[in-house]
């Protein structure tokens, strides 16, 4: 019993004292960290974070600690950056102390710190530099990729018309479309609607991002370490992305067999004959892993986020179908019926413009942002930032910030127009981030947005199964994220329009229009 009693008493002294280790430690390391709540020892901050809503978390301790805040994800130390100010300053005025980038758990078991958007250092300049210039060389910004939008969205139009109007779900008509783009950019192949490994590749590039924005998906970004080792989400999203990879290795080899290094045909065809020049360059990142990995990220994030941009677009605009009616007022007016709209119209489509600017802010599709990490010891408003911590440069605190959108939590298009219902830009408008580690698709999603969105509101009028009353616009789930919830639209085609053609249209402004949530 006495020796009993003393073992006892001895485990509980150990643990008493890696308790007070830890905290010892956790104290020397952040002596001048930004404020935020004392962490439990391995657990972090799990009692103020909700895994559920832990953006919302993060605006509660915005609220006690300011807008430059520490929170603990398990024993993971992260530097939050609430509100436009904040946000803004960190990534565009401290840029390249900012640029790293942080820990996304269960992705990083798959990419392994290669490729564009996930790597650091001089192998993400390297990728960044290389990226940046064959997408261009392609045709990204130019007149020729945007007549291949074009085509895809009278495309997707044909595809709305294949339902008859009877009620369906516009995930997969959506994917193939944005997928569509991305796909020749990177494998010079567009691939056939009812190809079925093609399906089942979009298929398993939704769930990632599905999984990702889950509560566990969130649950096993603050406690990687030990979930890792036990079955869950983030087995399911290695499985994916493995498949993924596998599917890109396989067409990176087909290139290789048929590489002509002075006719590039794709983004594939532009890493390869650049390794080939670089080949005796010893610190080259160019390489067929980071060429993997790096259209592996092109390939996921072309599709992803313009497919439930416009989702939670089209949900918007089945609650709201006076906003979609004006939308389709002012097609009428700029373009009318003979052709597609075009990129050359939008600056003609005031109102229409700042819906797809609204829509955007409004459903805040990556809400946090990825991850960025200190490059170096930084400091940053008075505090000290160890260099390598991470830093959540939160997104929907920027597109929500009251300072710069008079009614945040409302779908109000009046955010981007003036009194006289012109377009007005707006300096909070960040969905794609800022700094150097912004998206690098921004210029091409804003363009599918706009031909994808205005080519369907031109041939069909939307309207949902349930009441627009009974929509609810809160996100199914807000992970890495946020994710529209299920729903159904019903596309009755509009009088028979003469054939589409592309080419530019002039216009006329429309005026302002408010909807709340």
């Amino acid at each position: 019993m006495e020796l009993a009693a003393a073992a006892t008493l001895l485990l509980g002294l150990c643990f008493a004292a890696v308790i007070f280790l830890s905290v010892l430690r956790g104290l020397k390391r952040g002596r001048n960290l930004p404020p935020g709540p004392a962490p439990l020892p391995f657990l972090g901050n799990v009692l103020q974070l909700r895994a559920s809503a832990l953006v919302k978390s993060l605006e509660e301790l915005a609220k006690k600690y300011g807008p430059v805040f520490t929170v603990h994800l398990g024993r993971r130390r992260v530097v939050v950056l609430w509100g436009y100010e904040a946000v803004k300053e960190a990534l565009v005025q401290h840029a390249e102390d900012f640029s790293g980038r942080g820990e996304l758990a269960a992705i990083d078991q798959v990419v392994r710190g290669f490729g564009l958007v996930f790597s650091n250092g001089e192998r993400w300049r390297q990728l960044r530099r290389f990226s940046h210039s064959a997408l261009r060389s392609l045709g990204v910004g130019r007149r020729d990729v945007e007549q291949q939008i074009q085509e895809e969205a009278e495309c997707l139009v044909q595809d709305f018309q294949a339902t008859k109007g009877a009620p369906f779900d516009p995930t997969l008509c959506l994917s193939q479309a944005s997928s569509a783009v991305i796909c020749s950019l990177i494998f010079g192949q567009r691939f056939e609607r009812d190809d079925a490994e093609y399906i089942k590749l979009l298929a398993k590039t939704n769930e990632v991002l599905v999984l990702s924005s889950s509560t566990q998906g969130v649950l096993y970004e603050m406690f990687s370490r030990i979930l890792r080792f036990l079955p869950g989400a983030h087995r399911r999203i290695r499985r994916d992305l493995e498949d993924i990879g596998r599917f890109v290795t396989e067409k990176v080899q087909e290139h290789r067999a048929t590489l002509e290094c002075e006719h590039p045909r794709d983004f594939i065809d532009c890493f390869l004959a650049q390794m080939e020049k670089e080949i005796l360059n010893p610190s080259t990142e160019l390489h067929l892993e980071n060429l993997v990995m790096t259209a592996l990220n092109l390939f996921f994030a072309g599709t992803v986020t313009v497919t439930t941009t416009l989702r939670y677009g089209l949900l918007v605009l089945l609650k709201y179908p006076d906003v979609a009616a004006k939308i389709r007022e002012e097609i009428e007016e700029v373009v009318g019926r003979g052709r597609l709209p075009a990129m050359a119209d939008r600056s003609r489509m005031p109102y229409t413009n700042a819906v797809l600017h609204e829509i955007q802010r409004f459903c805040d599709i990556i809400p946090r942002s990825l991850p960025h990490a200190v490059t170096r010891d930084t400091c940053f408003r008075g505090y000290d930032i160890p260099q390598g911590t991470d830093v959540f440069p939160v997104l929907s605190s920027v597109l929500r910030d009251p300072k710069y959108f008079s009614e945040p939590d409302r779908f109000d298009p009046g955010h981007f127009l003036d009194e006289q219902g012109q377009f007005k830009k707006n300096c909070a408008f960040l969905p794609f981030s800022a700094g150097k580690r912004s998206c690098l698709g921004e210029g091409l999603a804003s363009t599918e947005l706009f031909l994808f969105l205005t080519a369907l509101l031109q041939s069909f009028t939307l309207s949902s199964p349930v009441p627009p009353a009974d929509i609810d616009l809160r996100p199914h789930a807000s992970g890495l994220a946020n994710m529209p919830p299920p729903f159904q639209l019903c596309a009755a085609p509009r009088e028979e329009p003469e054939p589409l053609q592309a080419c530019t249209g002039t216009g006329s402004a429309r005026p302002s229009h408010e909807m709340s949530k």
